[in-house]
């Protein structure tokens, strides 16, 4: 669901995989209690409500994924 690129793990579907963004959540997954920062409503963990993402243009890094992709 990631991919690394110079030295980051990025969700490699983007902003707009909400499907995907659930199934990518981890263990280490901890809701951003900013509630301008929440993407989704729902009751699933998402890595794009995760405190540990980082948007970039295109999609996000996952801060807690460390230096591998899965």
């Amino acid at each position: 669901m990631f991919i690394l690129e110079n030295g980051n793990v990025i969700f490699r579907y983007g902003k707009d995989s909400y499907k995907k963004a659930i199934e990518a959540a981890c263990e280490a997954f901890k809701l951003d209690k900013d509630e301008d920062e929440l993407i989704t409503t729902t009751a699933h963990n998402s890595c794009y409500n995760c405190l540990y993402r980082r948007w970039t243009r295109e999609s996000f890094i996952c801060m807690k994924k460390g230096t591998y992709a899965n």
